[in-house]
């Protein structure tokens, strides 16, 4: 049976699941590991279009809803999906962006290492208005 309190609950159990791994994430040195993305990918919120989406607020953002962006068929069904992206999703997608998702456009090859994963992750996390509480699902747009 589902209700507003056990969908209430689903959130503080996914923030509190979220916690541990963010905690050994970096926001500094992902700041700087991020420099590698912003070939492709814009983080203030009304910056100008890039190759990939901007990347403002993604963290608890449904998949393949950033306004006026084209994503591929298998990011758009994704989102379709309802996938959501958390901290452990946006860690998992780093390491490997075509394992995750076969047929993204985004032809960066991932970040090897977890720690650099850890603090990008932790990165993104403050470039949300809500920060670490953006673990939260946000409706799409």
């Amino acid at each position: 049976m589902s209700s507003p309190l056990s969908g209430a609950l689903a959130v503080a159990l996914l923030a509190l699941a979220a916690a541990p791994a963010l905690a050994e994430g970096d926001a500094a040195k992902g700041e700087k590991v991020f420099k590698k993305c912003l070939a492709c990918h814009a983080i203030a919120p009304d910056a100008p279009k890039k190759p990939g989406p901007n990347l403002h607020d993604v963290v608890g953002r449904q998949t393949g809803t950033f306004p006026d962006f084209q994503y591929s068929e298998a990011m758009a069904k994704l989102g379709a999906e309802g996938h959501v992206w958390t901290p452990e999703e946006i860690e998992k997608f780093l390491a490997d962006p075509k394992g995750m998702v076969p047929g993204t456009k985004m032809t960066f090859a991932g970040l090897k290492k977890p720690e650099e994963r850890a603090d990008v992750v932790a990165y993104l996390i403050t470039l949300h208005p809500e920060g670490a509480a953006a673990a939260e699902p946000t409706p799409a747009p």
